[in-house]
């Protein structure tokens, strides 16, 4: 009777986190389509937003694709990272993990240099290479024949995007440094400045697909976190079940980064701080980790766009703050294992 009473007081106080977190959400994302420098850093009031034609058309065509970019940037990588951290069983796994991010950094590099340097080609490049990244991995992985499943995967992830970066070197040398390396630079550098709505939405129907397959999914990851003879023995199927889950991350990580450029340390501290909040089952943790990642990235790139008139790239803020938060959580908590 008192566990019982216990589990239903624990899902209480979820669901009421789950609420805060979205209320906090929904108000942060209204209110940063009125934050801004234009017409001066701060404010955009409603009334100036009716007596100025050019605030309007900032609003609706530029705010307003950015904030839905940093939402589902910061939802897709956060999911991703949580779920990779328990297919794989190991807390230091993130989305760039299997040659993702470094695949689509050399996808957006060759896209810059050979094929027109358009946004949407940079884009279809970039998600290109990042599931080629993850295809190669998992080939690799395939045909080592050292330790099992999850090690083969890491050592050929470790070795896929070794591969990419030396790639991403060489493009970097042979890009010309007055024009092609200053964009090659910044888009490593990861940033939203670029997003309109012909950017964002091309992602959307990959990365509200698998967003949606992962929360779905979530109970089954408990499952898959299991040594591979308990989850048979439980009724799973975990090759194909890891499978499917992997590309579902992979599609979504895929997705924003080819628009949003290296984004760093999301997918591996926001679902540390979901799983300090509601514990290391993914039917409350892959959820508020959604939440979490979608607020930390529209506040940092709130951030990144109005502390200065020149904007400071996305990546920095989000791997400074990222890491000073990873080392609060070392050095002040013990962290809970996927």
């Amino acid at each position: 009777m008192k566990v019982h009473t216990h589990e239903l007081a624990g899902g209480f106080l979820r669901n009421r986190l789950f609420a805060f977190l979205l209320l906090a959400l929904l108000v942060a994302a209204a209110l940063s389509v009125f934050f801004g420098r234009y017409p001066r850093p701060g404010w955009l009031s409603p009334d100036r937003l009716q007596a100025d034609p050019l605030a309007a058309q900032l609003l609706w065509n530029l705010r307003l694709p950015r904030v839905t970019a940093a939402i589902l940037t910061g939802a897709a990588l956060s999911a991703s990272g949580l779920t990779l951290q328990m297919l794989f069983r190991n807390p230091l796994v993130e989305p760039g993990f299997l040659g993702v991010s470094q695949g689509a950094a050399f996808g957006s590099a060759f896209a810059i240099l050979y094929l027109g340097r358009s946004a949407l080609t940079v884009q279809a490049s970039a998600a290109a290479f990042a599931l080629l990244g993850l295809w190669l991995t998992y080939f690799l992985a395939g045909r080592l024949r050292y330790g099992g499943w999850i090690l083969r995967m890491v050592l050929a992830g470790i070795a896929v995007s070794a591969l990419f970066s030396a790639g991403v070197g060489i493009l970097k040398y042979l890009a010309d440094p007055l024009t092609q390396l200053p964009e090659i630079t910044f888009w490593l550098l990861g940033g939203l400045w670029s997003t309109r709505w012909p950017n964002v939405l091309p992602i959307l129907p990959l990365t509200a697909l698998s967003l949606t397959v992962l929360f779905l999914a979530r109970w089954r990851l408990n499952v898959l976190a299991l040594e591979e003879e308990t989850a048979f023995s439980l009724g799973a199927a975990p090759g194909r079940e890891r499978l499917a889950l992997l590309l579902a991350a992979v599609g979504a990580t895929a997705a924003v980064v080819s628009l949003a450029g290296t984004v760093g340390w999301v997918g591996l501290i926001i679902p540390h701080l979901a799983r300090r909040l509601v514990g290391a089952d993914a039917r409350w943790a892959l959820p508020t980790s959604l939440l979490l990642g979608g607020l930390f990235v529209l506040l940092c790139d709130n951030l990144a766009r109005t502390v200065s008139a020149g904007e400071v790239p996305l990546g920095i803020l989000t791997s400074l703050s990222g890491a000073a938060a990873f080392l609060v959580i070392l050095t002040r908590f013990r962290v809970k294992s996927a």
